[in-house]
Formats: structure tokens, C-alpha cells, sequence
């Protein structure tokens, strides 16, 4: 519990003054069972000793103060819950934004071992728990600790006997809930594992909707999701089963302390230490204080998943981010990038998926990795935008090494478009926001009329206000290319990658794209990286590195690498005899 503290720091007055709120209404509500007391004894029991007016007026008068007290009891309740619903939801709110901010900053590392649904179910799920149990522990514990201590004092001004009744029973009630708690603690960490890992394959089947129905997997996706929610449904119910045994001991044992306390007020009644207005009072205050009590199980079961939430939060929480030199030299305009002997390794892997690669490009120079599946060229651009870090070796920015700038500048510098466009729900405009977040109208139309989107903008009414649906659904292959590459040249970049931006297109859209890509390499105003297992689409780069396991094997221009017929000359009459037979069956 720890973690909440910490993050409820910020809120300690509020929730003092909520607690103290608390406790006046509590004590309020107290009072009145005194005052009922008081009008039997005096008034209703022995009416003939007082004239009648004064028996009047005296009832009236302490059934004013009993609505006034019932008032001001009402009114600390109103604030109690404001100031107490306020410091809830503003430590909920903190709780959300630190775990947003440290999953932004975990390294690309942990991203590629997790479902992105697990992580937003454990943010979600521990800023429910923590505002449901810091509500349930004002209004259920903290009551009930007011009460037991006003009853307590108010049992020593009347007879010591109460108070070992009293608390034996508070001992009884602990160790009840002391030991069935432990068991609910099991089981509830069990739910919350199954609860986020079911959150990470609805993310995935959702997102992935297209492939499920294309593939006729609705029906089998949803009995794997049905297996999912089975396991949770009879944890759910195991847990059930332990809380409602709680619930049945705290009740049994609070009915025997009730009937206790009455047996022994009558008892003090017939030795005429009590009187009957006294006893009433204390019925009445012990079933104010026994009422929240009966609770306690629903405290003990929201402290229990508020627990096993905040548990998920921390490791969470402990999970290594990207980090930043101590004093970090700031990237303002790039102007070169140099490989030197770089080499890593996958964290799974035996062996280097970069091993000893050492090249240098400047701004205005276009050169292109080529090489084949598992050649190491998309774990080369992830080392490029800083998403991995060298194993050994150096990557220098205008020849600072890596380890010494930092990143974000830099990336602010970066254009990039991927193999599979990684677009947002939404319009047209609003996907080149994103990057660009000021960008006026005109930039976008520009950005979008060098990424020749003429076509798409025309097709539709809206412009760039157009919805293109989740991932860019509405639109084709090389439709969501266009505006992929639209995206990373409306921020005017010094860095611009290409990695695999055709691969996934047919051969007449390819070319479409790579004339696009041409043009804005052409420009010379910026480094253009391409990264790409289809030769045409980077036979116009300055230099070619050609991959293989890993190690660049062979370098040059398109001409030179035919010339030095190697790996890339294979390549290239490979796949000018697909683009043969494509053609002759198409013919």
C-alpha cells in the first residue's frame, strides 16, 4: 500500500478535512439516539411529575435540537463527500497519468513481449479499485471507528462491563476477517492476470476484426474468448464463495455481540444502574455503529482487489524506461548519421541480427538496405530511430555517439513510413495533426499534393476532413501509403525512412509510390534511408548496402552491384524473371 500513499500525498488535506467531516457526521448522528433516551426517561415515562406545558415545551425543544443536529449531521455529510469524491477522483486522475507517462517511456523492448490490452486493463483496473476502496474506507471503516469510540466512552460513563464485551468482539471480528482476507488476496491476483491477459486478446481480435471475418474465425474467436471469460467467471465465483463465508461469520458474530450488549444493559437495568431511555440510547447507537460493520466484507473485498490492482500498477511501475545521458547533447538540425561497427542482439536470439555494420550518410544523400527476409534490415531502422540500442559498437548524430543525445529532439526530426501504415481513426487531416500538431490547412494540402493523394482528396466531399475508419480502413493499399508518406513529410524532416513502403502493394500501385518516393528524394533536402527486399523500388539511391545474417556482404550503386553480380545481381534476375512471368500471364 505504498504506492497509494505516495500518490495520495498531494491529497492529504483534502482527504483530513474529508475524515474530519466524517467524523462530525458521525458523531451528529450519535447524539440523537442520546436525545431520544433523554425524552423517554424524562417526558415519556414520567409524564405526571412535569405541568403539561412544560411538558410540552420541553419536547418540542429537544425535537428541535434533534432536527438541527440531523441538519448539521446532513450538511458535514454534503461536504464530507465532496471534498472526499474530489481528492478520489483527482488521486484516481494522477494515478492514470503516471501510468500512462511511465508505459509512454518504457523501452520498445517491453512492447514487443506484452499485449498493449494488458496494459491499458491495469490502468484502468487499479484507478477503479483505488477510488472504490478510498470511498468504501471513509464511509464504512472510518465511520465505524468513530462510532466504536464514542459507544466505547460513552459505556465507561455508565458501567465498565461493556467494554470487554465490546472488545472481544472487535478481536473475533479481526481475526475472522485477518483469515479469510488472505484466502480473497489468492484468488483475486489470479483474476486480475486472467482479467488483463482476456483485455490483451480482445484488443487483438478487435483491432484485427478484417483477417477474423475474412477467415470465417468469428465463431472459433469467440469460443476462445468464451474460455477466457469461464476462467474468469469461476475465480469470480470462488471469490464469492470465500467473501460470502466472511460475511456469514462477521454477521453471526456481530447478531451474538447485539444480543451480548442487550443482555447485559437489561441486566444493569434490573440492578438499576441504567435506565430505560439509556438503554434505548445505547440499542440505538450500538445498531448506528453495527449497520456499517456488516460491511466490513465488502471493505475487506475492495481493500483485496485494490491490493491485487495496485500490485500489477507496481510492477508496472518498477518496468526499466528509456533513460537520458546526465548532461545530453540536444540534436537541433541533423545533418549526418554514421554506423560504426554496430552490433545487436535480440534478447531471445543466439545469435546477431546486426553484426559489425559500419556506413555514413549526410543530408542530401539518398542510400538503401536491400537484402532478404531475416537480413536484419528492420532491426537496422529500429537502431536508427533509437527504439533499440547497440549491443557494441557506435551510431553517431553530427558524430555525437548515441549514448550521449537526446532522443526525443531527435525523432521530432524523423519522417517515417512502414511497411504496414500505422494510421489512426479519424479523418485525413487529423492523422498529419498528429505529427504535425500545428500545421495549417495549406501545409496539409501540400504535404498531401507531394504524396500525390490528389485522387483520394478528390473521391470524397470532405477533403481533408475525410473519415478514413480505424487503421485506415476505408481506404486501399496504396491509398493509406499516400498518406502515410503525407504524414512524414509535413513536418519538413532531416531524416527520412522508407522502410518497406511497397512491398505490400501490387506492381502497377509500387511503382506509383516509388516515383512518389523519387520525387521526394530528389529534393536533397534531407537524408532519405530506404529500407526494402524490392529492388526497383531503390535503384535511384546513391548507394546500396546489400544485408545478408546481418552483415552488409556488398555495397555500391544499382549499376555497380550488377557489375560485381553477387547477392544483389541474384536478387535483381530473380525478381525481373517474376515481373516476366507476371506479365506473360497476364498477356
Amino acid at each position: 500500500m505504498k504506492v497509494i500513499w505516495k500518490y495520495l500525498q498531494p491529497q492529504k488535506w483534502l482527504i483530513l478535512v474529508a475524515l474530519i467531516l466524517a467524523g462530525i457526521s458521525q458523531l451528529l448522528n450519535l447524539i440523537d439516539p442520546l436525545i431520544f433516551g433523554k425524552i423517554i426517561d424524562e417526558y415519556a415515562l414520567n409524564p405526571a411529575h412535569l405541568p403539561e406545558n412544560q411538558l410540552v415545551s420541553g419536547v418540542i425543544f429537544w425535537l428541535c435540537v434533534a432536527i438541527a443536529i440531523a441538519l448539521l449531521s446532513r450538511l458535514a455529510r454534503a461536504f464530507q463527500d465532496y471534498f472526499a469524491r474530489l481528492a478520489v477522483q483527482r488521486f484516481g486522475m494522477q494515478v492514470f497519468n503516471e501510468g500512462l507517462k511511465q508505459t509512454l517511456r518504457l523501452s520498445f523492448n517491453e512492447f514487443e513481449d506484452q499485449r498493449s490490452g494488458e496494459t491499458l486493463s491495469i490502468l484502468q483496473k487499479v484507478r477503479m479499485d483505488t477510488q472504490m476502496f478510498m470511498q468504501t474506507a471513509i464511509n464504512v471503516l472510518f465511520s465505524s471507528v468513530i462510532g466504536m469510540g464514542f459507544l466505547l466512552v460513552y459505556s465507561v460513563t455508565k458501567n465498565w462491563m461493556l467494554i470487554p464485551v465490546f472488545l472481544v468482539g472487535i478481536v473475533v471480528l479481526g481475526s475472522l476477517t485477518g483469515l479469510l482476507s488472505n484466502r480473497i488476496k489468492t484468488t483475486q491476483r489470479a483474476i486480475n492476470r486472467e482479467t488483463n491477459r482476456m483485455s490483451g486478446v480482445i484488443t487483438e481480435s478487435l483491432r484485427n476484426i478484417e483477417l477474423v471475418k475474412s477467415l470465417g474465425l468469428t465463431y472459433p474467436e469467440i469460443r476462445r474468448l468464451r474460455e477466457h471469460n469461464l476462467k474468469i467467471f469461476n475465480l469470480e465465483m470462488s471469490k464469492v464463495k470465500k467473501v460470502r463465508t466472511l460475511t456469514f461469520l462477521q454477521g453471526t458474530t456481530i447478531s451474538i455481540l447485539k444480543q451480548s450488549i442487550l443482555f447485559i444493559l437489561l441486566w444493569l437495568i434490573f440492578r438499576n444502574v441504567l435506565t430505560t431511555g439509556e438503554l434505548i440510547a445505547m440499542q440505538s447507537i450500538s445498531a448506528t455503529i453495527f449497520g456499517p460493520l456488516q460491511d466490513l466484507g465488502t471493505f475487506i473485498l475492495s481493500y483485496r482487489e485494490v491490493d491485487a490492482s495496485v500490485n500489477s500498477f507496481d510492477q508496472l511501475m518498477q518496468k526499466p524506461v528509456e533513460t537520458n545521458p546526465e548532461n545530453p547533447v540536444v540534436i537541433d538540425r541533423l545533418e549526418s548519421i554514421r554506423f560504426e561497427n554496430v552490433v545487436f542482439r535480440h534478447r531471445s536470439a543466439t545469435y546477431n541480427a546486426i553484426d559489425g555494420i559500419s556506413f555514413d550518410v549526410k543530408t542530401g544523400e539518398t542510400i538503401a538496405f536491400v537484402g532478404p527476409s531475416g537480413s536484419g534490415k528492420s532491426t537496422l531502422v529500429k537502431l536508427l530511430v533509437g527504439l533499440y540500442r547497440p549491443g557494441s559498437g557506435e551510431i553517431y548524430f553530427n558524430e555525437h555517439p548515441s549514448h550521449q543525445i537526446r532522443y526525443n529532439p531527435l525523432r521530432r526530426q524523423i519522417g517515417f513510413v512502414t511497411q504496414e501504415p500505422q494510421l489512426f481513426a479519424g479523418s485525413l487531416k487529423e492523422n498529419l495533426l498528429f505529427v504535425q500538431p500545428d500545421a495549417t490547412d495549406e501545409q496539409i494540402l501540400d504535404a498531401l499534393d507531394k504524396a500525390a493523394c490528389d485522387t483520394l482528396l478528390s473521391r470524397s466531399q470532405y477533403g481533408i476532413d475525410t473519415i478514413i475508419g480505424e487503421g485506415g480502413m476505408k481506404l486501399s493499399g496504396g491509398e493509406k501509403q499516400r498518406v502515410s508518406i503525407a504524414r512524414a513529410i509535413i513536418r519538413h524532416p532531416r531524416l527520412l525512412i522508407f522502410d518497406e513502403a511497397t512491398s505490400s502493394l501490387d506492381s502497377l500501385t509500387e511503382e506509383e509510390i516509388t516515383n512518389t518516393i523519387r520525387n521526394i528524394s530528389m529534393n536533397r533536402e534531407q537524408i532519405s534511408i530506404l529500407i526494402a527486399h524490392r529492388l526497383s523500388t531503390i535503384m535511384h539511391a546513391d548507394v546500396i548496402y546489400v544485408l545478408e545474417k546481418g552483415k552488409i556482404v556488398e555495397t555500391g550503386s544499382h549499376e555497380d552491384l550488377l557489375d560485381q553480380k553477387g547477392l544483389y545481381y541474384a536478387m535483381w534476375r530473380q525478381q525481373i524473371g517474376e515481373r516476366r512471368n507476371h506479365l506473360v500471364k497476364k498477356s
